[in-house]
């Protein structure tokens, strides 16, 4: 018996400013799904994790989660459904990591309540998870770009959501810290079966880590299916309007596209 999605979107459109960003976009995720959004600059990715996340209302068609209606879903409702981890600004957040990693239980909290044991295990766990337990009495303003990033991961983690949407979570990161983040959020999904959408300009790893791929191009849909799909000729060129070279691991014989360059 199939269960019903976690997430649907059915003909969902998205104005902002008069301009239209996101056009007649239709697609559903399984529970402990990891799918990867890519596509060029300007395509819409950002938005529709805002949308879905509830940060841009009063879109064209529908947004359901487990079922139900977005716009169905009060604050702290939809905050113990979906976490979200926004592209890296580098602004600055005076508490250490425990305290700002604790702050994310808060659609777990009442207004007079204190923070019980149940909120200070699920940090911890978060930070042990994501690697950043050695950081936890360090402020968040001491630590490298990568650091930061997994601490937001793990705020994201200990926030207990089913869902979890990143935007760009590698950006501006050195190959190292990219491949670390990319380990925690495979392990993530594994372990905690936390369903898990990733905007990602890395296509590479988007094939590796997901099952399907949704491509964007211009506020639709360009491509939208199993991950080993997108490496095909001609896709990839009709999303970015540029050409890329097919080659396969020496080692493992998995196939891996690079742009191809001409100067």
């Amino acid at each position: 018996m199939v269960s019903d999605p976690i997430l649907r979107l059915c003909d969902f459109s998205f104005e902002l400013g008069g301009k239209a960003i996101l056009k007649e976009i239709s697609l559903s995720v399984e529970k402990g799904e990891y799918l990867s959004i890519i596509g060029p600059n300007g395509a819409g990715k950002s938005t529709l994790l805002k949308c879905v996340n509830g940060i841009y209302r009063k879109g064209k068609g529908r947004v359901e989660i487990k079922g139900k209606s977005l716009s169905a879903y009060p604050p702290r409702d939809l905050a113990k459904l979906i976490s979200y981890v926004p592209q890296g600004d580098g602004s600055s957040v005076p508490f250490t990591v425990k305290e700002f990693v604790l702050m994310a239980r808060y659609p777990h909290l009442s207004p007079f309540s204190s923070v019980s044991r149940g909120d200070r295990e699920a940090t911890f766990a978060a930070l042990e998870l994501t690697g950043t337990s050695e950081f936890a009495d360090r402020y968040l303003d001491t630590l490298s770009g990568g650091e930061r990033q997994k601490v937001l991961i793990a705020a994201a983690l200990a926030q207990g959501a089913e869902i979890l949407l990143l935007d760009e979570p590698t950006a501006f990161l050195d190959p190292k810290h990219e491949e670390e983040i990319y380990r925690i959020l495979a392990r993530i999904n594994r372990e905690s079966g936390s369903t898990i959408i990733s905007v990602t300009h890395n296509i590479n790893h988007a094939t590796l880590l997901s099952r399907r791929i949704l491509a964007l191009k211009r506020g639709s849909i360009a491509f939208y299916g199993p991950s080993e799909g997108i490496i095909k000729e001609g896709i990839l060129e009709e999303i970015f309007e540029r050409s890329f070279r097919f080659l396969s691991h020496p080692q493992t014989g998995r196939p891996f596209v690079v742009p191809e360059w001409s100067l």
